[in-house]
């Protein structure tokens, strides 16, 4: 080679130089940010009905959005809202009662995102029902905490007294032997195991009869909203993206499902996906239009409204606290 050549070589990369140090050219890759930790906290065993966010992890979701991501599983000792408000947990899956009683006690925590429409709560009755309201002549198997949740607007939605109310001991044998009880139920819960059972049942969803809060709902501390917007942004999009992507190929999260519930099995994973998709509880209502994830302050009143006129809600709470609109209006995650 001559010394043209290397003379021109050489001025070439003296001018690349001078443009990087100017801004214009970048010789060098920028270094990768690392990955912003969180913890999440689910509010049972891992099931389907957590199956979005386990896919956010399997698929790499959370990974593409900057996030590492680790899930905790919940369970009947573990209390989410105050592992939440003690730090334990980032975000959790909570529920609109809890946040607003918090909020009600001065505990400054947020719900950012619903991932159903449709909050899961429902009643399992045998194959003669035909909707709620022949819940009257029934004897109905109702847990205690539910008796300060769903159990007063089924009450005055259908005229039921609570002496007609027995206690849920999460055993279905008194079900299974008196076709007159009816008693609360889980979508992927009961129904599988009445259906394991051979026996004949209905299941039916109080949302859609118009119970009104949202169901899987994420909710985070106010502080954490305030100090990382973009990180809550960031970690409720993927994890709606998620919802979408498991209904269509829950392959990849069911086998973390699997992973930290060893006692959870396929045939009872399909089940709950099959009810989920069948009272769509994902992609009806506001999400249709609106993404996935979505909430209305309407929807918050109505929820609001109901717990002050049972006496579960001061009236003067400041309930609009209990909630944001911002961050499912930055995202639009169709079904």
């Amino acid at each position: 080679m001559n010394s043209t050549f290397f003379r021109l070589a050489f001025r070439r990369r003296a001018l690349i130089a001078v443009a990087a140090l100017l801004g214009g050219v970048h010789t060098t890759p920028s270094l990768a940010q690392p990955l912003e930790k969180l913890t999440f906290l689910t509010s049972w065993y891992a099931q389907a009905e957590h199956g979005g966010f386990y896919q956010a992890v399997a698929t790499g979701l959370y990974k593409q959005a900057g996030l590492d991501v680790t899930i905790k599983m919940g369970g009947p000792q573990v209390n989410g809202m105050q592992l939440l408000a003690a730090g334990a947990a980032d975000l959790i899956i909570g529920y609109d009662f809890q946040v607003l009683s918090g909020i009600e006690r001065g505990v400054p925590t947020v719900t950012v995102a619903a991932s159903f429409q449709k909050d899961l709560q429902g009643m399992l009755t045998h194959a003669d029902v035909k909707s709620l309201a022949d819940v009257k002549s029934k004897t109905i198997l109702v847990a205690n905490n539910n008796r300060t949740s769903w159990w007063p607007w089924l009450k005055a939605k259908y005229d039921l007294s609570d002496a007609q109310a027995r206690p849920y001991t999460f055993n279905l044998q008194p079900f299974f032997a008196d076709t007159n009880v009816v008693q609360q139920a889980y979508p992927s819960s009961e129904p599988f195991q009445a259906q394991q059972k051979g026996v004949p049942t209905k299941f039916f969803l109080f949302a859609d009869d118009g119970y009104p809060p949202y169901g899987t709902s994420i909710v985070t501390t106010q502080a954490l909203l305030k100090a990382k917007p973009d990180v809550v942004k960031r970690f409720v999009e993927a994890s709606m993206k998620g919802w979408v992507s498991y209904l269509k190929d829950p392959a990849p999260g069911n086998v973390l499902i699997k992973k930290d519930n060893p006692n959870m099995t396929d045939a009872q994973i399909a089940f709950g996906i099959s009810q989920l998709k069948a009272l769509k509880v994902l992609d009806s209502g506001d999400a249709a239009t609106q993404g996935v994830g979505t909430m209305t302050e309407a929807r918050w009143k109505a929820t609001r409204d109901y717990m002050v006129k049972e006496g579960l809600l001061k009236a003067d709470t400041p309930w609009q606290q209990a909630f944001t609109l911002d961050i499912v209006k930055q995202i639009k995650v169709m079904p």
